[in-house]
């Protein structure tokens, strides 16, 4: 009898900045290879499981620059992130829920991966905030929306300062997004906001 995989699946995002390109190993075996600052991988299938991760700087296996357990659900979709400062690494996997997604709406989240950043909230042009007080290493979960042309700021929690304005990010009906906040609020490494397609909007999993 031929019983399906249950397959699980993952992609890499390198929200780091200063840090150089890196390979990242999942149990003794390179799964990425150069992934830079802001660099996403493509999403890859794996089983579900606990996995042995390491890093270190591309092209190298040593010293090793983080070593961690990243736990991957049954059928699920992950972005797994790599996040902090270069001397204080740390890869938190962020679960992509898959749900119906009604007509003419989308799926957003916010998430804050400014290291030593405050609190945050995400706000929409005219004044509605769609998600606050969201702490360094966090992602929201998702609120749906009505598809369309947007204009988001990104702003300090519970002051009216604004960190970031966002103009003209078209988002489409029946996918999923999640707006990473990146970079360094000294502003060395400028903020910005990565908005890439989350892949629970086209992969199949069950």
């Amino acid at each position: 009898m031929y019983l399906r995989q249950p397959f699980s699946y993952i992609r890499f995002l390198n929200a780091v900045p200063g840090l150089a390109p890196v390979d990242i190993y999942a149990n003794r075996s390179l799964i990425a290879q150069g992934l830079p600052y802001k660099g996403f991988t493509e999403y890859m299938q794996v089983l579900p499981g606990i996995y042995n991760m390491t890093i270190f700087a591309a092209g190298t296996t040593g010293p090793v620059l983080l070593d961690a357990i990243v736990e991957i659900p049954v059928r699920s979709i992950n972005t797994v992130v790599l996040m902090g400062t270069p001397q204080a690494l740390s890869i938190r996997p962020f679960f992509e829920t898959v749900v119906q997604v009604p007509r003419g709406r989308l799926y957003l989240r916010f998430a804050n991966l400014v290291p030593g950043g405050p609190e945050m909230d995400l706000t929409l042009s005219n004044g509605t905030e769609l998600f606050t007080n969201v702490q360094f290493g966090m992602v929201t979960s998702y609120l749906s929306v009505p598809a369309g042309t947007y204009i988001f700021y990104v702003k300090q929690s519970n002051t009216d300062t604004t960190l970031l304005y966002v103009p003209n990010i078209q988002l489409f009906e029946g996918r999923f997004y999640t707006i990473y906040t990146v970079g360094r609020m000294d502003g060395s490494i400028p903020l910005q906001v990565l908005i890439p397609l989350d892949g629970n909007s086209y992969i199949q999993v069950g």
